[in-house]
């Protein structure tokens, strides 16, 4: 990997964890209005799907057949990477706190690490795994030392199952899938997402509300379509397309912990839409992330890392 590639992908990764990071204090709006965590995801799924179908098309450019030949990939994104996590994510806040349900699906960088050290059965660098327990520690900071105290084991359960839909989004995006364009993969994987949240929806396993009159944002009042289209373009399409892009330069592992600042990202952007304050000890659990980063990084440009390789199957 030249130094020009990776530097494009620690941008594409840049651009992602900040993009992500928006969804939190515009989706809030919505879900203060009487939307439905699933509803919310299912309409910024259809409506990133629908911003990035032109750009899929053009990437394709009539090449058709990528899409059935990297089919699995593309059913392992929307099915795994995006509806399942997103639906197991929601059910876990409804049983212990946002900030333990952030922790736990957050351990995807840890358990790539670990999957890796599985299959190749290479013990991981030392710096490494000093990087896993630096990002982690930040990562308990930024949220809160608190966040550990859950002990509903049907919500861990399935916060637990969100970082593995995590996991597998992280390897799906890292691997060639057949060269279809990272635009197409994140296009596809969301418009398929779609369908598989609305039966969710309809079967009453979550619940599926939505209202359509002015809201709150800001301290102003605007339009519902407003902090869903924000969370539509930026929070979903940009966040998506940009960070399978990443994935694909970086590989999984680095990728995923680079995501970690996602976190991070949120808490500003709460602080300046929301007026929600960032602590010192937030602000200290980002730079030990940032290190954890850095020692991640450093071990991939002596070695490069065996990328994990899941079945889109499973």
């Amino acid at each position: 990997m030249t130094v020009s590639s990776r530097s494009a992908g620690v941008v594409a990764a840049v651009v992602s964890f900040i993009s992500f990071g928006t969804s939190g204090a515009f989706v809030k709006p919505l879900l203060d209005a009487g939307w439905s965590p699933t509803a919310a995801v299912t309409a910024r799924a259809l409506l990133a799907g629908l911003v990035l179908l032109p750009f899929v098309v053009v990437s394709l450019r009539g090449r058709w057949h990528a899409l059935v030949r990297a089919r699995w990939a593309v059913v392992g994104m929307g099915v795994v990477g995006v509806a399942v996590t997103q639906v197991l994510y929601f059910a876990a806040i409804q049983r212990i706190p946002v900030a333990t349900a952030l922790l736990i699906e957050f351990l995807a960088p840890l358990m790539l690490v670990g999957y890796t050290w599985a299959v190749s059965r290479r013990t991981p660098a030392p710096v490494v795994l000093a990087g896993s327990v630096l990002a982690v520690g930040g990562l308990v900071l930024v949220i809160g030392p608190g966040a550990i105290t859950a002990v509903d084991p049907v919500g861990v359960a399935a916060a637990f199952g969100a970082a593995i839909g995590c996991s597998v989004y992280f390897v799906i995006a890292a691997r060639p899938n057949e060269g279809l364009p990272p635009v197409a993969l994140a296009g596809a994987g969301l418009l398929l997402a779609v369908p598989v949240l609305a039966v969710v929806g309809a079967t009453g396993l979550l619940p599926y509300t939505a209202t359509f009159g002015d809201l709150t944002l800001m301290g102003t009042t605007t339009a519902w379509w407003v902090p869903l289209g924000v969370v539509a373009v930026v929070g979903t399409a940009l966040a998506y397309a940009s960070g399978i892009t990443a994935s694909g330069i970086l590989g999984s592992r680095l990728a995923s912990f680079i995501a970690l600042l996602e976190v991070v990202s949120a808490a500003v952007f709460a602080w300046l839409l929301l007026g929600q304050g960032l602590s010192p000890v937030q602000l200290a659990g980002g730079a030990l992330i940032l290190a954890g980063i850095a020692s991640v990084r450093a071990e991939r440009q002596q070695v490069e890392p065996v990328v994990p390789v899941l079945a889109a199957t499973k």
